[in-house]
């Protein structure tokens, strides 16, 4: 019974240990951890397929790793921002691709190279007469849970900061009253300032840049990883990609 017990043991853990990093036919698959809340580096269409700019170039940068001698395929896994640390840190996920910037306090993470600049930008109703960030002092701040928001929206003096996973709740709770202003990357800020009536409040709070992240150890995916990062932003496809999603 006990040598029964240690098969179905390590029966079970096999199965476990098969999501991250797996090989199918051959090649190695990657499990990317995204979160589609964050137009225009990732959303759901109308057909609740992932679409944006990092899902774009997630396709190219696999192509040139395999060109460089590498052998892999992908898959994304849809996770709330604040997660998808944590996924890779317990090998849930393999690489973590959603517009992330610089957390210093992230100790068991490697970061690529930039792909991207970045800043935090202010986002309040269109019909606001705030103008500047000084205006939104002592006032009510959204920011992305996990997102370098929180700390842009904390830095501004006597700020009420409310944290919320999904960015699209914070744009809708901006849209109802709910909160004075809501802290987005830029170019997510921009896009739902274009398709939600908002506007921006143009001093960025922070200047960034955006890479992708694994756990720390995955030095030779990080390798494969930064070197088809650093032809990817180099090439015309890098900026057809860019003016496409408006990044």
């Amino acid at each position: 019974m006990k040598k029964l017990l240690s098969v179905v043991l390590v029966m079970l853990l096999a199965v476990g240990m098969t999501g991250c990093g797996s090989s199918s036919n051959g090649k190695t698959e990657l499990l990317i951890g995204v979160s589609p809340d964050y137009p225009p580096y990732e959303s759901y269409n109308n057909k609740k397929e992932m679409v944006g700019f990092d899902i774009d170039m997630t396709k190219e940068l696999v192509k040139i790793m395999n060109k460089n001698g590498g052998n892999y395929s992908y898959k994304f896994k849809a996770l709330s921002f604040d997660a998808i640390s944590s996924s890779l840190t317990s090998d849930q996920v393999d690489l973590g691709i959603s517009g992330f910037t610089y957390h210093k306090d992230w100790k068991n993470i490697l970061w690529s190279h930039a792909y991207n600049t970045s800043e935090q930008i202010a986002l309040v109703k269109g019909d606001s007469t705030f103008s500047k960030v000084s205006d939104l002092e002592g006032k009510k701040i959204g920011a992305q849970l996990g997102a370098t928001g929180v700390d842009a929206a904390k830095d501004i003096k006597g700020a009420q900061v409310t944290t919320v996973k999904d960015a699209k709740i914070l744009v809708e709770t901006l849209k109802s009253g709910g909160l004075d202003s809501v802290v987005l990357d830029g170019a997510v800020a921009e896009n739902y300032a274009k398709n939600a009536g908002l506007k921006m409040i143009d001093e960025p709070l922070i200047k960034e840049e955006n890479m992708i992240i694994t756990k720390k150890g995955n030095d030779k995916l990080m390798k494969d990883v930064n070197k088809a990062v650093d032809e990817f932003v180099k090439s015309d496809k890098y900026n057809e990609l860019k003016t496409k999603w408006g990044c």
